[in-house]
């Protein structure tokens, strides 16, 4: 096995720390989510930045990276587990049968591609889709709390388990808090987290259609939640005539 290299010297300080001293899974979260912020840059050079990342094993087998695609400024942003054999090929999340499902879904709440930004827990394709390892999302993260950043988006839906697990910073799985919102903090700000089953869960059990259907149905309910309207400027008041006395 490769040994992983350091993106940062806080990311090789709490790789070498002794067992005792190794910060919690919210301790750890909040450096990341701290040093995507403090990098700053925009969306695109942020994709050049990392399309030749060797933070972990699986940049050996890939054929790319795959960042993310949508709109940059989208209210709206899905998180999934990692790129499978088609989004490695055409460098693009999304693009196999999941993806298909994953449209047909947006098309049922009036949204589209082009409305909404898709990403990955994961941007390397794992030998044979299998599930990816502990040290290898600790390894990517930084790069979707950065995306996070930057896109600025007021819901985010997790699709599955992984991007559930790791956004939420709690262990609870998917069966138990689909459907169910929760405010979250990332990078600084307040985000509406809204955990769902992953599409190819639909595929594997066509039962389960109906609950993503129903899931699905709330994002445009909750996003009208978190978006406040600007309020309009009170009228000024005219101001009132000086009174004269009448002292002659």
């Amino acid at each position: 096995m490769r040994p992983r290299t350091c993106a940062s010297s806080s990311q090789c300080s709490r790789l070498t720390a002794p067992p005792s001293s190794l910060p919690s899974a919210d301790q750890r979260r909040a450096v990341v989510v701290a040093e995507a912020v403090a990098a700053g840059t925009d969306l695109n050079a942020y994709a050049a930045e990392i399309a030749g990342c060797t933070r972990c094993r699986l940049a050996e087998g890939r054929t790319q990276v795959v960042f993310g695609v949508g709109n940059p400024e989208a209210e709206v942003m899905f998180v999934g587990e990692a790129p499978g054999f088609h989004e490695d090929k055409q460098g693009y999340p999304f693009v196999g049968q999941a993806g298909k499902l994953l449209d047909q879904l947006l098309g049922g709440i009036g949204m589209s591609r082009a409305d909404v930004y898709v990403a990955n827990v994961i941007k390397c394709r794992p030998p044979g889709n299998r599930d990816p390892m502990p040290d290898e999302i600790e390894a990517c993260e930084s790069h979707l709390f950065r995306q996070v950043d930057l896109i600025e988006p007021k819901l985010v839906g997790t699709l599955g388990n992984f991007a559930t697990k790791l956004l939420s910073g709690k262990p609870t799985g998917i069966t138990r808090v689909h459907g169910q919102e929760q405010q979250v903090e990332l990078g600084g700000r307040a985000v509406l987290l809204y955990p769902l089953y992953h599409p190819a869960a639909a595929l594997y059990t066509p039962a389960m259609l109906s609950m993503l259907q129903e899931d699905f149905a709330r994002i445009p309910e909750l996003l009208g939640r978190v978006i406040e309207p600007v309020p309009e400027p009170e009228p000024l008041l005219a101001a009132e005539p000086a009174v004269q006395l009448g002292l002659f």
